[in-house]
């Protein structure tokens, strides 16, 4: 078993809004949060937005000592997004072009639910900047018999209840005013399309040479975890592991757990 290092005073998080060529797509604007340290991570939200790896982040800098970049995707929280940033792959470019601005190395991503499918685009792009992925309840591939709930007619809360082992640990879902989907999952649905798969995703990631490591909520209710054994399989280099008593956010619900585990794999 790792031992964590020992939480010393969190640096002040800096805001910064940066401006990101992508030839595909022109300038894109996204919010980071940094938390600055040494050895660099890149975090991604899902689709509950940013206040869904806020935590995490800073658990991850205090214990490991590192730079921790938590961007908010263009569109979510309210943040700009141009009107040609429409899939995942430019979103992926836009990040890549961040890590380069930023001049970055040895990153490892990771990403929850669509930051796992964003974590795996990014990968994909094989920059040299990027060190590993770890992809935690992804989303993106499609699977026979087992296929991702649909969440694009659920309220917060009934997305939420599919999301946690245990529902008390479930933060109050934000207001939005009315029944339907939360604007940050009108925003998720904007990148993703309303099936929120890429029938190419599984092929393309068996061309992938650098490490991943997939982890899973045994109790999670949106991709089970037959879902997450064959993101695992379809990439050459991956490993597997499954998470108990916890559901598709681990990083909310059991975030010390998910630090030890990723501790034990190496991947901090």
């Amino acid at each position: 078993m790792s031992t964590l290092t020992a939480a010393g005073t969190l640096r002040p998080i800096r805001t910064d809004i940066r401006t990101l060529p992508v030839d595909s797509v022109g300038p894109v604007e996204v919010t980071v949060q940094d938390r600055d340290r040494t050895r660099p991570f890149l975090l991604l939200h899902g689709g509950g937005g940013v206040r869904t790896m806020t935590g995490f982040a800073d658990l991850l800098s205090e214990r490991t000592h590192s730079r921790v970049l938590l961007p908010t995707h263009p569109g979510f929280g309210g943040t700009p997004k141009v009107a040609g940033l429409t899939g995942v792959t430019d979103l992926a470019r836009a990040y890549v072009a961040m890590l380069e601005q930023l001049d970055l190395t040895d990153v490892t991503v990771v990403g929850n639910s669509f930051g796992g499918w964003l974590a795996a685009e990014i990968a994909l792009q094989e920059s040299p900047r990027v060190s590993g992925a770890v992809i935690i309840d992804g989303i993106g591939i499609e699977v026979e018999d087992h296929p991702m709930t649909d969440v694009s007619g659920l309220s917060s809360a009934e997305i939420l209840s599919y999301s946690f082992h245990d529902p008390n640990k479930a933060p109050a879902p934000p207001s939005t005013g009315g029944t339907g989907p939360s604007p940050d999952v009108q925003a998720l649905i904007g990148y993703t399309g309303p099936v929120m798969s890429d029938p190419t995703l599984a092929e393309r990631l068996r061309d992938l040479d650098l490490p991943v490591h997939v982890m899973w909520g045994e109790s999670d209710r949106i991709v089970d975890p037959e879902y997450g054994h064959a993101y695992a399989a379809a990439i050459p280099m991956a490993t597997f592991t499954l998470l108990p008593r916890t559901g598709h956010l681990p990083q909310v619900e059991t975030p010390e757990e998910l630090l030890g585990a990723l501790l034990d794999l190496g991947d901090l």
